[in-house]
């Protein structure tokens, strides 16, 4: 399915166009962002050699990624986010703010956005994200998705030379459905 635009409450979820490498750049360079996610661009040009490939990939039939930009009407591009499609109706997610934007509910709103999409457009019955275990606010958007914490992966992500553990959570689509009109649910972040 190309092009993608989905709108959420606060923001909307676009294609990458030609441009957009800065803003980009803005988010995955910044290394306040970086220490969360244990991948980012170098520098523009690497920015701008990953947006084209995200743009080629994102024209192939069958479509196994949806890499988009997260924009808000008063504060333009404010982020990244991520899904990639795997066997039997599952997907992964990822989301990325830039720092000046965080705490305005861009991620949760982002997130929410993308993983409705999974569930109602794609039909897929199971979406999993994962974040590191000192990551609160990433943590409390898994919470907000109603995700439910399934485990620790050991030394997951390479982060500087160091070895980070991430916590994977998942939601299905039946508790997406019936979590749509209730609060989140318990249980979605580990204990200690």
């Amino acid at each position: 399915m190309y092009p993608v635009t989905l709108t959420g409450r606060r923001i909307t979820l676009r294609e990458f166009r030609d441009g957009d490498a800065p803003a980009a750049h803005a988010v995955l360079g910044d290394p306040l962002v970086t220490r969360w996610l244990g991948f980012g661009y170098a520098d523009l040009a690497d920015a701008e050699r990953a947006l084209r490939d995200t743009m080629d990939r994102a024209r192939r039939d069958p479509r196994t990624e949806y890499h988009l930009v997260v924009t808000a009407p008063s504060d333009g591009v404010v982020g990244l986010v991520r899904l990639w499609l795997g066997g039997e109706r599952a997907g992964g997610i990822g989301y990325a703010v830039r720092p000046d934007r965080w705490g305005r509910g861009y991620a949760t709103d982002a997130a929410r956005t993308l993983a409705g999409f999974a569930f109602g457009a794609l039909g897929l019955h199971r979406v999993h994200a994962s974040a590191f275990p000192d990551n609160v606010a990433s943590l409390a958007v898994l919470a907000g998705l109603g995700m439910t914490y399934e485990g620790r992966i050991r030394d997951d992500a390479l982060v500087d030379g160091e070895w980070r553990d991430s916590l994977l959570h998942s939601v299905l689509a039946p508790e997406w459905r019936a979590g749509l009109s209730r609060p989140p649910r318990s249980g979605a972040v580990p204990p200690g």
